[in-house]
């Protein structure tokens, strides 16, 4: 039986990278929600040897009680190791005092102040990443603060005779200096976990393959492809486990993407040996988002229309499986877990309706975006799809702010267009996850041809820079870009305000909506 790891999920958005950033370690993990009564735990029957409990973050405060935590799970001897709410929770277990203070987003300067086998082969002064409002103000009796930041002096605690850790930040993030080391530390040190096999993208296409070619047997796939990364990613896949006339590649043009989306997914369908259906809706999708300007409804609409629009051509090529290229990262972020919060809810996801006339599949929804690319990178999926900047699904509708008109989508198109000019024919193209525009309704004024002109609309653009979306950096390295990005912007449409967002998330996400 292999050794594992449960996490205890409290609804952080990142409870799942832990589970990845575990795998890429060999370290096997599974999640719960935090309300699991260990005796319930107990009396099923488990296919691994637990040998230490992480508890996630999360977006409540411990203050308010609002989860049920079985207190059994500290009590038991297992190491435990607390992140952010979870390391809030085992501090005010142990009756230490937990107040809502100064908060911390992003990024940090922690320092360490005292040996730690948690902390061992970390910098004495690294970067770490917070997201949170409420902080341990009173560190737990028997326990010792081994690292502290300018705002908290409880970032990292413990009490190493009872193998109790506690760290304020996020080492499953990407930002986190040393936050590999710290899981390592405490999973393969601490609780002397025998490592299995590392994610591979190899290991996973063999699995995955096995697992579709039983649950689809005999019956035909259609399947949607958006142009991105995932979805082609998600179609190799397919077409990698099964034969040609059992799939059909569906683009349906929303009239929300770029224009050149349709000869990129014509041209990877001919490459790979694919049966494609384009499949004009632009007329519907406009008509039905009439007059909305909620973001969310504007989601479900989307959502809703595609999948109205996938069941005709189900119900014509006779297929009874729909597969879309889901990603972890889209899951999260609609708030699908026990705990969570929904942030947006993803056209593919929150948007979804209850009942649909096909049986939905979602073969690399347990991804996140960067084992994506590994993925791609196996299948020798060329560089330009490998490493394709990232576009919603729902395109240029939630990037308009409020209703949605051809006019303001071809001016979103437009502006979108020439940032991507600038910076994907620059330096620091490899740099950069994301640059987009967004079109937002703001009075200015301003001056074109010595006469005075009301300006109805402003840009937004926004240059980020991530390995997996779930933390995003604005991007410094396109400042000496935002002076061409902006001239050209003015010159070659009608805006005549543009503005740069210096945001990172959290507190903000990558999209306005």
């Amino acid at each position: 039986m292999k050794d594992g790891i449960l996490i205890m999920d409290f609804g952080s958005q990142y409870t799942h990278l832990i589970k990845a950033r575990l795998s890429d370690l060999g370290v096997y993990s599974f999640i719960m929600p935090a309300d699991l009564l260990y005796d319930e735990f107990k009396i099923k029957k488990q296919d691994f040897n637990l040998k230490g409990i992480i508890l996630s973050g999360g977006a409540y405060s411990v203050c308010d009680n609002q989860i049920q935590f079985d207190k059994k799970w500290v009590e038991l001897g297992f190491p435990v190791l607390g992140i952010c709410y979870g390391h809030q929770l085992l501090a005010s277990l142990f009756n230490a005092e937990v107040k809502e203070s100064k908060p911390e987003y992003g990024k940090e300067e922690m320092t360490i102040i005292t040996q730690s086998e948690l902390l061992k082969g970390v910098p004495k002064k690294s970067v770490i990443w917070m997201s949170h409002k409420d902080t341990v103000t009173i560190t737990p009796k028997k326990f010792v603060q081994t690292a502290l930041t300018s705002n908290s002096s409880n970032t990292a605690i413990e009490n190493s005779k009872l193998k109790l850790y506690g760290i304020q930040f996020h080492p499953e993030v990407s930002h986190t200096e040393g936050g590999m080391q710290i899981l390592k530390n405490f999973t393969l040190k601490i609780c002397k976990v025998i490592p299995v096999k590392k994610w591979t993208p190899e290991l996973f296409f063999k699995e995955t393959a096995q697992k579709y070619k039983e649950i689809v047997g005999k019956e035909r796939i259609i399947f949607g492809l958006s142009g991105g990364v995932d979805s082609m990613t998600m179609a190799t896949l397919l077409r990698k486990t099964f034969t040609k006339n059992k799939l059909v590649a569906i683009y349906i043009d929303s009239g929300l993407m770029p224009d050149e989306t349709v000869y990129e997914v014509s041209n990877f369908c001919e490459l790979q040996d694919i049966f494609l259906v384009v499949h004009n809706a632009s007329e519907i999708f406009f008509k039905e988002l009439k007059g909305i300007t909620n973001p969310i409804e504007k989601g479900k609409i989307i959502g809703r229309i595609f999948i109205e629009e996938f069941e005709k051509i189900a119900k014509k090529e006779k297929a009874e499986f729909f597969a879309q290229g889901t990603i972890w990262s889209d899951v999260i972020e609609s708030g699908v877990t026990k705990f969570s919060s929904q942030i947006k809810p993803h056209h593919n996801v929150g948007g979804l309706p209850e009942k649909m006339d096909f049986q939905l599949i979602e073969p690399i929804r347990e991804l996140f975006k960067d084992k994506v690319r590994e993925l791609a990178t196996y299948f020798n999926l060329p560089e330009n799809i490998v490493n394709k900047k990232v576009f919603p699904g729902p395109g240029f509708a939630i990037r308009v702010d409020g209703e949605v008109t051809r006019e303001k989508v071809s001016l979103v198109r437009k502006c979108t267009k020439i940032i991507e000019d600038v910076v994907c024919n620059s330096e620091i193209n490899s740099k950069i996850w994301m640059a987009f525009a967004i079109l937002i309704n703001v009075n200015s004024l301003g001056v074109k041809g010595d006469q005075r002109i009301e300006n109805r609309h402003a840009i937004v653009v926004r240059v980020v820079e991530s390995k997996n979306s779930m933390t995003v950096n604005f991007s410094q390295n396109v400042y000496p870009y935002l002076e061409e990005i902006s001239s050209r912007i003015v010159k070659e449409t009608e805006i005549g305000r543009v503005v740069y967002d210096i945001t990172n998330k959290p507190p903000a996400t990558i999209e306005w909506q």
